[in-house]
């Protein structure tokens, strides 16, 4: 036969002081948080009378009657009236989706005209640029951006 208290891990033996020690200590630092909960009002503060109409007015909300109340959830015969109504506009979409003709036609005759389209358009100057011109601009401003020459000062 085995022994059960060798099976146990030592860390279990030492958890239940050390978590009760633990559970005492996060006691005693939120018990200091208490007195958050009810401020005092600096008396001598000009919007004290203000702030204490407005804390003593809103005390008691929200209410409950305040809160919307909840709608009962539907029959079971209205739901199945509503799938009912939905299959049966889902089968008349169906049906006029299938009557659709969803040809573009021609697919050189289509090509030819977005081609034309595209070519009757005008296009910005800045799009015309290629990739060397926009590398000769970086390389242009990039040189006026240089520092200049340092100047040579005599030394005394």
């Amino acid at each position: 036969m085995t022994d059960p208290e060798m099976n146990v891990c030592a860390r279990k033996k030492i958890l239940r002081p050390v978590s009760l020690a633990a559970l005492l200590a996060a006691g005693v630092c939120l018990s200091g948080c208490v007195g958050a909960f009810d401020p005092e009002v600096d008396a001598a503060s000009p919007v004290a009378p203000r702030v204490v109409a407005l804390v003593e007015a809103n005390r008691t909300y929200p209410r409950w009657e305040d809160f919307p109340k909840a709608t009962p959830a539907p029959e079971p015969v209205q739901v199945a009236a509503r799938v009912n109504t939905l299959r049966a506009t889902g089968g008349a979409l169906a049906g006029e989706v299938e009557r659709l003709e969803w040809t573009l036609g021609d697919a050189e005759a289509f090509q030819r005209d977005v081609a034309a389209r595209i070519a009757a358009t005008p296009v910005s100057p800045d799009a015309v640029q290629t990739t060397e011109d926009i590398e000769a601009r970086a390389a242009a401003l990039r040189a006026r951006a240089a520092a200049p020459p340092s100047i040579d000062r005599p030394r005394p």
